[in-house]
């Protein structure tokens, strides 16, 4: 990229890319270089802090930022790959580092890593540093070139970038007999027609079919999904699964994480999907958090189960409304633990399908949000009219009750905006109930 580009980076690094496309430019200026750095950056202000701070690297066109992983999410991913690599070296009988070595993450040392389908590499960059040797795959031609020139500039000297499809790269890597430690895959979500899936088999490349070799190539294999897919046709699907990670940021589902053991390690018996672990957590956005144990008692940041404990829960009921009511994060209602919260926290269920707990008490740690119960009303008109009489505008939504926000909105003459809270839900008793409430 020659200096005049550059410049125009620097200068309409704020810009609508959309309105300076339409701008006349210096002939020496590279128009469609100079945007996709532009939009690049602004794009991953939020999403990569940290590869916005780093000097001189290339972003890709739009799509595949809009597909890469952020760096909270990676990192995550970092702390399961670190902590499956402390479990391969109790297995395989090493010795533990100790000191300033162990704290530094260095043990990968003697073990290699590839990602396979490696994108704009974000994943990719935050997992190399814990191996000596990784191997970047990817079958799109402009991704290496950009990879061939950021990773240097991260700090990822013993990186290795081919230009090749998965199905090719797992041959190769058949025929040269390198075991890895870790093989990642992050297969396409859309069809040849760009639409969306929602089954494994309908993911390019096929892990289902490629799953055999995937754990005669390595130690663990990793497969990042979309949210948006069947977690329990998956598991049906896939062999050797000996764990399970649902990750939400800030909230919003991300990302599923579905770990299979090589056929040499630990999965060596397989796991029924029932008793599979599965670990939920909702990150911050924010860097440098470090996540605490798994919790399967009410204590700790990531919570772990196991679908048999849910459906061996009881079934806890609320009798009403208490003082207080809670919604689980993301990666729990995507997980399906429902009953098992109930178990963990001092809270009971609204009702069998309508996944909102309530107590009388404040419970601080309850993996979601909180609001305070404020008043309440059933959806006669007389009561309604008492709730909303000072009311005029606020923000709705819908739990375990039927119809649209919209309607109901309509319905109860209610503009948007404002600063008041309302939710509509159904009880146990099948009552409905119109909820005033303050977020904590």
């Amino acid at each position: 990229m020659n200096a005049a580009t550059l410049d125009f980076i620097r200068q309409h690094a704020q810009d609508d890319v959309r309105q300076l496309a339409l701008r006349p430019v210096p002939a020496e200026v590279d128009l469609r270089s100079a945007l996709i750095q532009i939009e690049g950056r602004q794009l991953a202000t939020h999403k990569l802090p940290t590869w916005i701070a780093t000097d001189g690297l290339l972003f890709p066109p739009r799509l595949a930022l809009e597909q890469c992983s952020s760096e909270a999410t990676a990192q995550y991913k970092r702390q399961v790959v670190a902590r499956l690599l402390r479990e391969e070296e109790k297995e395989t009988g090493e010795k533990e580092k100790s000191g300033k070595e162990e704290r530094k993450e260095e043990l990968g040392s003697k073990r290699s890593f590839a990602d396979l389908t490696a994108g704009f590499g974000v994943d990719f960059a935050s997992i190399a540093p814990l191996f000596s040797h990784a191997i970047y795959i990817e079958r799109q031609e402009e991704l290496c070139n950009i990879a061939r020139h950021n990773l240097p500039l991260l700090g990822l000297p013993q990186a290795v970038v081919r230009c090749t499809t998965a199905e090719e790269e797992l041959n190769t890597l058949m025929q040269e007999a390198e075991h890895l430690s870790i093989l990642m895959i992050d297969p396409a979500r859309r069809d040849s027609a760009g639409r969306k899936v929602a089954l494994i088999e309908d993911c390019t490349p096929d892990v289902c079919v490629l799953q055999t070799q995937l754990r005669a190539a390595a130690r663990f294999v990793l497969i990042k999904l979309s949210p948006m897919l069947d977690l329990t046709a998956s598991l049906r699907s896939l062999k050797g699964v000996v764990e399970v990670h649902v990750v939400s940021v800030e909230g919003e589902c991300k990302e599923l994480l579905v770990v299979m053991g090589g056929k040499d390690f630990i999965a060596k018996t397989t796991i029924p999907p029932n008793e599979i672990p599965i670990y939920c957590v909702d990150l911050s956005s924010k860097m440098n958090n470090e996540l605490t144990q798994p919790s399967t008692t009410g204590k700790g940041g990531v919570e772990c189960f196991t679908r048999v404990e849910e459906a061996t829960a009881p079934l806890i009921l609320a009798d009403g409304i208490g003082t207080f009511l809670y919604e689980p994060n993301a990666s729990l209602l995507k997980a399906g633990a429902f009953k098992i919260l109930c178990q963990r926290y001092p809270v009971r269920k609204l009702a069998a399908d309508t996944h909102l707990y309530t107590c009388d008490k404040l419970v601080e740690d309850f993996p979601g949000r909180r609001w305070k119960v404020i008043d309440s009303s059933n959806f006669t008109k007389n009561d309604l009219r008492r709730l909303l009489a000072d009311i005029p505008a606020a923000d709705l939504t819908l739990r375990g009750f039927p119809g649209s926000v919209a309607n109901l909105r309509k319905q109860l003459r209610l503009r948007e905006g404002g600063t008041t809270h309302l939710i509509a839900t159904t009880l146990a008793d099948n009552s409905r109930r119109l909820i005033r409430v303050e977020r904590i």
